[in-house]
């Protein structure tokens, strides 16, 4: 009895001692708790697949009753913002491919005398198919307001007995651009490109530094001639390569295995996601600076790549979050690079029409390269 009352008092002595460790030091007690409590408020703030805010345009080539009436019923709605009416059908491909709406009703010029004449009138939705997720529960709710309008106009032609056969009826069609089968894959994988070689390539420069300082051999390496930006591009550049060998692993199987079309072109994808590795990369050794071992690099890492990861727009849209959260996007490589290979790979953007997504990704690089060097000499042990 007393020898196993001996070996629960050691056990406890351990917990004891480990308690101790964890939560003496008040950084120590912030790692443990403030991580899980943002992460929480993120998931619920940014992880949300909840529509409340579709924007959208209009082509209303009728211009009748009947058409602004069923167009008064999608404003109404309460999720859906009219953001652009349109005047041809020309205009359609530019509003889709410049993100400033999510799907375009289209009404023809007989919708009215179609309607009047007991007719199917076709309706026709355009998604943009990049984003198949809230695209497709986004034509869902059009669809149910369809089926209403539908409802009461049958209700009111058997008032009013006209006599028209059959009764009327709008016939939605919907057409997706850049995924015409919604496929949640066409949406999904392209994204893949830069996220999976995102969390290789930023573990992997985390850890650069980290693993040398805790060997002992990277204040050997300060005292040589080399200076901290050539100690940093000795470190950045394995990692670059190492992303891009993997983001190009990750193309071919995206192209050949699940056969995936490409539109855009090779050369503007590979600057793209060049930009994109050199930023993630800059964070990966900002990270390696800052932890005194591994152990620490690799916890910071983790810590980092779930907020990247849920603010980059990879699964739910950056425009469903709240302004703040949209705000401090800016500051993620990983949402700016998603949106480059969504758009390249799917659509066949050119540098012309994605120029902008790359200055975040280059401001992020550098301001995270230059801070790796500074802290490579000038951080406290």
């Amino acid at each position: 009895m007393e020898a196993i009352a001996i070996y629960f008092r050691r056990i406890a002595f351990l917990c004891r001692k480990e308690l101790i460790t964890l939560l003496k030091e008040p950084s120590s007690r912030a790692m443990l708790f403030m991580p899980a409590l943002m992460q929480a408020l993120l998931f619920g703030y940014g992880a949300t697949f909840d529509l409340r805010h579709v924007p959208y345009a209009v082509l209303d080539l009728s211009g009748g009753q009947a058409s602004t009436e069923l167009l008064s019923r999608v404003d109404g709605a309460g999720m859906f913002e009219r953001t652009a009416t349109l005047a041809s059908s020309a205009q359609i491909a530019g509003v889709i491919d410049a993100n400033e709406v999510l799907l375009v009703i289209s009404i023809p010029a007989d919708f009215e005398q179609r309607l009047a004449a007991g007719q199917s009138a076709p309706l026709q939705l355009i998604m943009d198919g990049r984003n198949s997720t809230t695209a497709g529960a986004a034509a869902g709710y059009i669809g149910s307001i369809v089926a209403d309008f539908n409802r009461e106009q049958s209700n009111r032609t058997q008032l009013n007995q006209t006599g028209a056969a059959g009764g009327q009826a709008v016939q939605l069609v919907t057409r997706s651009w850049y995924n015409p089968n919604l496929e949640s894959r066409w949406q999904l994988m392209p994204a893949l490109i830069a996220a999976l070689s995102m969390l290789q390539t930023l573990l992997i420069a985390a850890l650069s530094v980290a693993r040398e300082r805790e060997q002992g051999t990277f204040d050997q390496l300060l005292v040589t001639p080399l200076t901290p930006m050539q100690i940093l591009i000795g470190k950045a550049l394995p990692s670059i390569l190492v992303g891009l060998v993997q983001s190009t692993i990750i193309l071919l199987i995206i192209r050949f295995w699940f056969q995936i079309p490409m539109a855009g072109s090779v050369g503007v994808l590979y600057l793209a996601l060049a930009v994109f590795t050199v930023a993630s990369v800059g964070i990966g050794l900002s990270i390696s600076a800052v932890a005194a071992n591994m152990q620490q690099a690799m916890l910071y890492t983790f810590l980092l790549i779930m907020p990247l990861m849920l603010l980059s727009g990879l699964m739910t849209p950056v425009a469903n979050m709240p302004k703040v959260l949209q705000v401090a996007t800016y500051a993620n490589p990983l949402r700016f690079g998603i949106d480059l290979v969504r758009r390249v790979y799917l659509e066949g953007a050119g540098l012309q029409e994605v120029g902008f997504n790359f200055i975040p990704m280059l401001a992020v690089a550098a301001i995270t390269l230059p801070l790796a060097a500074w802290l490579f000499r000038n951080r406290l042990t």
